[in-house]
């Protein structure tokens, strides 16, 4: 874990932290957990354990389908019963499965696609609110994408178009009731090789070629045209859950050097 550390952002806060296991959720709940928080480390994969033992004893790991709500409401279960509550949720599972024209994508594939990227933030977003009216309000900071405008991916495109719309109708129903919804809206990111690929059939040689389409396009379309580091994508997301961002709901802000989806 690298990038400036704000000693105590997070003191006194309950952070539930999914997708924790690798890339920007390891590097976000790790972080977070170095700022003071008590995280629960969420992930189907079971090294979640391993990650979650390094932010030490204020931390704890806990494996769920987040593909479900019953493995969503499970998640946050457990961090209320561990915590003794939760005030910041950021739903950070999703990703693309496939890289193909939308011509070429099977129904199969388009359902997979949305399951991925789409339930598990509208499941956990759902299963959260009771802990989080119960404590008086909080924070849902959601991982989305600029994806929403790009090649080769239409259903994760159609899935994190789905995340900005929950994040910005579920923002007008809880300002109310002091929570916040939030979300960052990623672009290419430069990561370690996934312990867990994205795709477990692997790419066949036709869509080696349409992934080297897709970091052409996303080179390009980003003004600074480069992949951004899971540190430069971690940084917003836990501004945007901390108390500094306490004026700010329903935004959906774009980390893809300068394009904004």
């Amino acid at each position: 874990m690298t990038g400036a550390i704000f000693s105590g952002r997070f003191a006194g806060k309950v952070l539930v932290v999914t997708g924790a296991a690798q890339g920007i959720g390891r590097a976000v709940a790790l972080r977070a957990a170095a700022e003071g928080g008590r995280v629960l480390f969420v992930d189907r994969a079971d090294f979640v354990a391993d990650v979650a033992a390094e932010a030490g004893s204020d931390a704890a790991a806990f494996t769920a389908d987040l593909e479900s709500w019953s493995g969503a409401d499970a998640a946050m279960r457990h961090a209320a019963e561990r915590f003794g509550g939760i005030d910041i949720l950021i739903n950070n599972v999703g990703g693309a499965i496939r890289m193909r024209p939308f011509a070429e994508f099977e129904p199969d594939q388009i359902d997979a696609e949305i399951r991925r990227s789409l339930m598990p933030t509208l499941y956990c977003c759902h299963a959260v609110l009771p802990h989080l009216l119960a404590r008086g309000g909080g924070t849902i900071v959601n991982v989305s994408s600029n994806a929403t405008r790009g090649i080769y991916r239409l259903p994760y495109s159609a899935a994190k178009g789905g995340v900005n719309a929950i994040t910005q109708s579920l923002a007008m129903e809880l300002a109310h009731r002091n929570i916040r919804v939030v979300a960052t809206a990623p672009g290419g990111t430069e990561a370690p090789p996934r312990r867990v690929p994205r795709n477990a059939e692997g790419d066949s040689p036709a869509e080696q070629q349409w992934m080297a389409e897709v970091v052409d396009q996303v080179r390009q379309t980003a003004l600074m045209h480069r992949y951004g580091t899971i540190e430069e994508q971690a940084a917003p997301i836990l501004f945007l859950a901390s108390d500094e961002a306490s004026y700010i709901t329903a935004s959906v802000l774009p980390v893809a050097g300068g394009d904004t989806g």
